[in-house]
């Protein structure tokens, strides 16, 4: 059973993002100051609104900042979003982030588990440990193939 834990807890680091518009929707840009909070061009679990989902950080084309470009329901959906359905532009939308405005990510297993919330809100996630390492390269030589 995961544990829950509160966006407010002292485990729990935060992470101030700016929302942009692309020419596909929206991607968030993280700075480059907490870009260590981050694991580059991996996908990570993102909890959005209490469903589990997945996004690929990325490097930004200039600079040092890091990118979330879209928040997809499977891993290879991060991977390639090709005709895949980004929750991420339906999120800012509920949530009525403005465009230049503030999201915040929550890290609550770096390298592993992250959520988004509104500034000002506070969000209950389901804690999970990430699996052991071994575990792990097992699971993404199979994703690979």
């Amino acid at each position: 059973m995961a544990d829950r834990i509160s966006s407010d807890h002292p485990s729990v680091q935060t992470v101030r993002s700016t929302c942009t518009e692309t020419a596909t929707g929206v991607r968030l840009e993280v700075p480059a100051d907490d870009r260590d909070a981050f694991p580059t061009d991996e996908v990570v679990r993102v909890a959005l609104d209490g469903d589990e989902c997945f996004a690929r950080v990325e490097r930004a084309l200039t600079g040092d900042n890091l990118s979330i470009p879209g928040i997809y329901e499977t891993p290879d959906q991060a991977r390639d979003p090709t005709g895949a359905t980004d929750r991420l532009t339906d999120w800012v939308d509920n949530h009525d982030v403005a465009m230049g405005g503030s999201v915040l990510v929550d890290v609550i297993e770096p390298e592993f588990l992250y959520g988004l919330r509104s500034p000002g809100e506070t969000v209950y996630y389901d804690a999970h440990e990430p699996p052991n390492d071994s575990l792990h390269d097992i699971a993404k030589d199979l994703e690979d193939q």
